[in-house]
């Protein structure tokens, strides 16, 4: 069936709603009134930029509906429906409309990977095999090494790019059990860790290794260990009866005629840990105020802050030098601010899902057809614009912090110190004590922040690169004098 696109309705929602976020609570807050950054006329100005532009694209490109949230660490600053969920009912997109998320199904799958791990019931560098005895691929490579958990979730497993069917064509996916018995027949494409090679295989085999370890169906696991912990009661791994009221119909690509075919549903039943999730924006809101926090695990703190800071870096540098994989994430390197989410994409629905580290915000995209093209880089990307615009007001208008005050206590610290290698001087500037080399060209690049730790120590921020930063800084004191220097565990003495 073919349909023709009438577009203009928008479906808008102001939150600033306070995410779930205590690691120690068993269950999630309900949503707190409105937030401050919500109320901010900053924002609120770049979001009805952002709303024009949107209405006017998606009418003269014709796509029926659009769900777009914005994400200020613990905050859901606003989430709005554009254009229909459904055509033919006149549905419209809204904050609880449900979306088909393709392969951020994938970061999913790395989150229950990671807890295993965190648990001591897998390690990331064992082989495959050693969780799944049936693991057997073909290779031509004599010297290949075995595949390891590791490298399923970044992609360097060299395996093909998806199991022996073709799902993205006929949009039969095959059941686990089809997949497992197809596997001995595939060959690998690379020996493991030498090439970069995206694998829906690859991520579908990392679910299954969540299955053996836990006893769990991957259904299961994943509602018990995160949607039920982060409160995404509208999120599923095999759409149950009771979402598919919420469903958004999704659609195809938009033909030169302006119609668009209806896309079938479609179950990713074994490739679902890299495919086959459904979730609306709220609920993936709570899933990336999540990559924000910090702290031991526990309640809806599902993986502890050095696991999700462990996550997000770069294991895997792309050719670019501009992009690489984090364990499960993509991570795009941004001059405002390095980029970490995903995209995907299922016959009906383009979704995508970035944050930003450095100021903690996020923007979440979901589209019920083919052609949305929300990944960043993209041209006409929705999550770019959001980002520049909204991203933007957001950072702008944060309260600036309170100007640091200089201690009267430090000026006893204040002179110059040398060592056999290098002069030193501590100063007062701006409220802080700093460390510098002044025999440099330019003693800038060796500034370095003095933050008070104890009485005469310090520990040292910033500075040279190769030199001793996070590390302490004493100062030996004698008959109320400063008698020694030590940076690090070595010295430099107190020129007269």
């Amino acid at each position: 069936m073919r349909q023709r696109i009438a577009l203009g309705f928008v479906c808008a929602t102001w939150l600033g709603l306070a995410l779930p976020a205590a690691a120690q609570e068993a269950k999630p807050k309900a949503a707190a009134p409105a937030g401050k950054v919500a109320e901010r006329e900053e924002v609120r100005s770049a979001s009805r930029l952002l709303e024009a532009w949107i209405e006017t694209q998606m009418a003269y490109r014709g796509l029926p509906g659009l769900t777009l949230a914005v994400v200020h660490d613990q905050e859901l600053v606003w989430v709005k429906g554009f254009g229909l969920a459904d055509l033919d009912k006149k549905t419209p997109a809204s904050a609880s409309t449900i979306y088909r998320i393709a392969s951020i199904s994938k970061l999913f799958t790395a989150v229950a990977v990671l807890q295993l791990r965190d648990q001591g019931k897998l390690k990331l560098d064992d082989p495959v095999e050693k969780y799944l005895p049936w693991f057997k691929v073909k290779t031509s490579h004599a010297d290949a090494q075995p595949i390891t958990v590791r490298q399923l979730l970044m992609h360097t497993s060299g395996l093909p790019r998806e199991a022996a069917f073709p799902y993205w064509t006929d949009f039969k996916f095959p059941s686990r059990k089809e997949m497992i018995d197809a596997l001995p027949a595939q060959e690998a494409v690379y020996p493991p860790d030498t090439q970069w090679k995206y694998s829906n295989l690859g991520l579908a085999l990392a679910g299954e290794v969540v299955v053996a370890v836990s006893g769990q169906a991957f259904e299961d696991y994943v509602q018990k260990h995160i949607f039920d912990p982060l409160g995404m009661k509208s999120s599923s791994v095999s759409l149950p009866e009771a979402h598919k009221a919420r469903l958004a119909t999704g659609y195809g690509r938009r033909l030169p005629d302006g119609q668009r075919e209806v896309r079938p549903f479609t179950d990713a039943q074994g490739i679902a840990p890299a495919a086959g999730l459904a979730t609306t924006a709220e609920d993936l809101a709570r899933f990336i105020s999540l990559q924000f926090r910090d702290g031991s695990a526990g309640g809806s703190q599902i993986l502890k802050g050095s696991t999700l800071r462990e996550m997000h870096r770069v294991h895997w540098l792309l050719p670019d030098w501009k992009s690489g994989r984090g364990l499960g994430f993509h991570i795009i390197h941004r001059d405002d601010g390095d980029l970490v989410g995903h995209g995907g994409w299922v016959a009906g629905y383009q979704s995508s899902v970035y944050f930003r580290p450095k100021d903690k915000v996020a923007v979440i995209a979901l589209y019920n057809a083919d052609d949305g093209l929300p990944y960043p880089g993209a041209t006409d990307s929705v999550v770019d614009r959001t980002f520049q615009w909204v991203g933007a007001a957001i950072t702008k208008s944060a309260p600036a912090p309170e100007s640091p005050k200089a201690r009267p206590e430090w000026q006893q610290y204040v002179g110059k110190y040398r060592s056999p290698w290098a002069d030193n001087q501590v100063l007062v500037m701006n409220g802080k004590l700093v460390l510098i080399n002044p025999t440099e060209h330019d003693p800038t690049g060796t500034l370095a922040t003095l933050v008070p730790t104890a009485e005469h120590q310090f520990r040292i921020e910033g500075g040279s690169v190769s030199g001793p930063h996070g590390e302490l800084v004493t100062f030996e004191m004698k008959d109320g004098k400063v008698a020694r220097l030590k940076i690090g565990v070595n010295y430099a003495n107190p020129l007269k």
